[in-house]
């Protein structure tokens, strides 16, 4: 009995060795087969892509079985790269999802990065623009597109205002504090960044969001975005890897100052008091309103579109229920 008890007992222990032994070689084998993955940003980096950022460093994207690498964007911007098939995912805006599905190619938005649209009209507070009907007689600098053009003639006809009379000038990629030195009156900026940045140079200026005269334009700023092949053809990677990046930007709501230093140890020639501002800033607008981070609603995609359509922005045919899914979300 007791040398049967002896082989038992033996034997047990050898099926826990050879289970543990298997267990290490699956983990290392997930280690070392892990699906790579590219995502391809929008700008150069800022805390609009904490949450990615996060998502690298604490190792959510490995959890999942993702070897990703976030890239810096082409000249003709990441969704040439995922048309293509040479990165998976970018980081892109409603605009473009819209102006290109429209077009024929059939972009996808998997999650809203923030919820509102946090972008809006500034000149130094010298200047007196306080709303669009003292843009008369001044000089806008931008980026020379028919959509800046659009919008503020939309903003300036609710106030009675004349868009002939503003100078519309292209300065490229000069940011607005170097631009408003010198003939530039007003900009379109991100308050996230350029607005946070003027508090902290001590630079006085006025702000107009342009969601809160036009309602139509608060749209999505920036999404997160691959293409309907590749989101049919692999869904598992797609949803494990919006999941990651979720819980990348959660962490970033919740732990702000501690986020702005993980985008900093990626991006250290960043300056670090603004990341930090910005970070907190941003904490509270990812996913202000919403039941969740990431979470779409139709009638954003839709308002936007007619809106397009209305100031003659938008041909072909476009369906907002096509151009977005909340199904990868947690």
């Amino acid at each position: 009995m007791t040398k049967r008890l002896i082989i038992f007992f033996v034997f047990i222990v050898s099926i826990f060795s050879v289970l543990a032994e298997a267990e290490k070689e699956s983990v290392a084998d997930a280690s070392t087969h892990a699906t790579p993955v590219t995502v391809v940003l929008d700008w150069t980096v800022n805390t609009n892509h904490t949450g990615l950022y996060v998502a690298l460093d604490k190792g959510y994207y490995k959890d999942t079985g993702l070897d990703v690498s976030i890239v810096s964007p082409p000249e003709t911007g990441g969704a040439s790269l995922v048309v293509a098939g040479k990165a998976q995912f970018f980081v892109s805006y409603q605009e473009e999802i819209t102006y290109a599905r429209a077009a024929g190619t059939k972009l996808k938005a998997l999650a809203a990065v923030i919820q509102h649209n946090t972008s809006g009209f500034a000149a130094r507070k010298e200047e007196g623009i306080n709303t669009p009907r003292d843009f008369e007689g001044k000089t806008y600098g931008g980026w020379g597109s028919p959509m800046e053009e659009a919008v503020i003639q939309a903003l300036m006809k609710r106030y009675d205002a004349d868009y002939s009379k503003v100078k519309n000038v292209s300065v490229g990629a000069v940011d607005f504090f170097a631009a408003t030195e010198g003939d530039v009156d007003f900009m379109w900026i991100f308050y996230g960044w350029d607005g946070i940045a003027a508090g902290l140079k001590g630079v006085d200026i006025s702000y107009i969001p342009i969601a809160e005269i036009e309602p139509s334009l608060d749209y999505y700023t920036p999404v997160l975005a691959s293409s309907d092949q590749y989101i049919s053809e692999e869904p598992h990677i797609t949803k494990a890897f919006v999941m990651a990046t979720a819980k990348g930007y959660q962490y970033a709501i919740e732990h702000p100052e501690e986020a702005a230093q993980i985008l900093l140890k990626y991006a250290p020639e960043l300056d670090h008091d603004l990341v930090l501002a910005s970070q907190k800033y941003l904490a509270g607008q990812y996913a202000k309103d919403a039941e969740r981070w990431g979470q779409m609603k139709l009638s954003v995609w839709h308002d936007f579109a007619a809106w397009l359509k209305e100031n003659g922005l938008l041909e072909g045919s476009f369906s907002p229920e096509d151009a977005f899914t909340n199904e990868f979300l947690p």
